[in-house]
């Protein structure tokens, strides 16, 4: 005696499958990638000054340790002293992170200062320019803590022989998860900038001056 096909199985598997599938894409649609940028939205903004000299700035590429030159945001577990690190792909700064800190650097020194970014134009070469070169040594961004934070540079005219040396180091407390990380970072990257540029305006001044306080 012949059975009728038993057809529910195979549609139960495949509505099954389907819900899956909805499920699957639903969750990767709801996990999109975060870009984030070091440049403060108050250094964008401030006007910048105007006077009868106009003042260049040439930033170089910052060199840093290899580990931190990507794109992607590295944080460190807390408590226990744990060594362990996580790459967090879905939250990127918005190009690599050298080139991210080096523009952040150059927008907040520049605005601080009043100056031109050679990087951008409006230089001529007659024109002397502040050469800074930065020299990333940590940056170490703990969740749910804080985001530690040191550098050194170099400053040299272009038209001069002498260079000066200084450091910065700072550490911010942030709040809990990824963009609170953000802001720290983004506020270190700040007061670096704020820090190199009292150092150039104190050069502007006296060209033996020394580091500032910071």
């Amino acid at each position: 005696m012949n059975h009728p096909l038993n057809t529910e199985t195979p549609r139960a598997l495949a509505a099954g499958l389907l819900v899956a599938t909805a499920l699957l894409a639903t969750a990767c649609a709801s996990q999109p990638d975060r870009y984030y940028t070091l440049a403060s939205p108050a250094a964008a903004a401030r006007v910048a000054a105007t006077g009868a000299t106009p003042v260049f700035i040439e930033l170089a590429p910052v060199a840093m340790p290899d580990r931190l030159a990507r794109p992607q945001m590295l944080v460190s577990q807390t408590g226990g002293g744990s060594a362990e690190v996580k790459l967090l792909e879905k939250h990127r700064w918005t190009s690599s992170f050298e080139n991210e800190l080096r523009d952040a650097l150059a927008s907040g020194i520049a605005s601080r200062l009043g100056a031109v970014d050679v990087t951008r134009g409006g230089r001529q070469p007659s024109q002397p320019a502040w050469r800074i070169a930065v020299q990333l040594t940590q940056f170490d961004a703990v969740e749910n803590s804080r985001v530690d934070a040191a550098l050194s540079w170099t400053v040299r005219r272009s038209d001069a022989d002498r260079n000066a040396a200084c450091t910065w180091s700072g550490s911010m407390a942030v709040g809990t998860g990824i963009d609170a990380l953000a802001q720290g970072a983004q506020r270190a990257t700040a007061a670096a900038a704020e820090a190199m540029a009292r150092h150039i305006a104190a050069l502007q001044a006296d060209p033996a001056a020394g580091c500032p306080a910071v």
